[in-house]
C-alpha cells in the first residue's frame, strides 16, 4: 500500500471508531467527547486537500512506506 491509501484507511478507521465511541446509541458508547476525534480527522482531511500537507504522511514516509507513482491528475 502507498502513503495515500494508508492515510485514507487511517482516517476512515478513526472516524468510524470515534463515532462508535461517541454516539449514545452505540453499543460501545464511552463519551460524547470522542466526537472531537471525528472533527479533528475531518479538519485534517480538509486542510490536507487544500495544502497537501499531512502529518501522518510525513510519519509514513519516514517509516519507508512508498508514495504513489500515479495520481488522479496524471
Amino acid at each position: 500500500m502507498t502513503v495515500e491509501r494508508y492515510i485514507r484507511v487511517f482516517a476512515g478507521t478513526f472516524i468510524l471508531l470515534s463515532l462508535a465511541l461517541g454516539l449514545e446509541g452505540s453499543p460501545i458508547f464511552v463519551s460524547k467527547w470522542f466526537l472531537l476525534v471525528t472533527a479533528f480527522v475531518g479538519a485534517n482531511l480538509l486542510q490536507f486537500g487544500f495544502t497537501n500537507f499531512c502529518p501522518l504522511g510525513l510519519i509514513l514516509k519516514k517509516l519507508g512506506v512508498p508514495e504513489s507513482k500515479f495520481s488522479c491528475g496524471s
